[in-house]
C-alpha cells in the first residue's frame, strides 16, 4: 500500500472553509497514487482508529459520571 507521509494541516480555532479546503487538499494528497482497494482500506483502517477513540472517551465518561 502507497502511504504518502503529508503531514496533518493546522486547523484554526474558528473553523473556517478554508480549513476544510486544507483537509480536502490533505486527503487527497495522502491517497494520492493509491488504486480503489487501498483508498478503501485507508478509509476503513482511520475508520476503526476514530471509532477507538470515541469509545475510550465513552468509557472514560462513564467512569467520570
Amino acid at each position: 500500500m502507497i502511504v504518502n507521509s503529508i503531514p496533518k494541516p493546522d486547523i484554526s480555532p474558528a473553523f473556517t472553509v478554508d480549513d476544510i479546503h486544507k483537509i480536502r487538499e490533505w486527503n487527497y494528497e495522502s491517497r494520492k497514487g493509491m488504486n480503489t482497494q487501498e483508498v478503501i482500506d485507508h478509509i476503513n483502517r482511520r475508520g476503526d482508529e476514530f471509532e477507538a477513540l470515541v469509545e475510550a472517551a465513552r468509557r472514560s465518561k462513564s467512569v467520570l459520571v
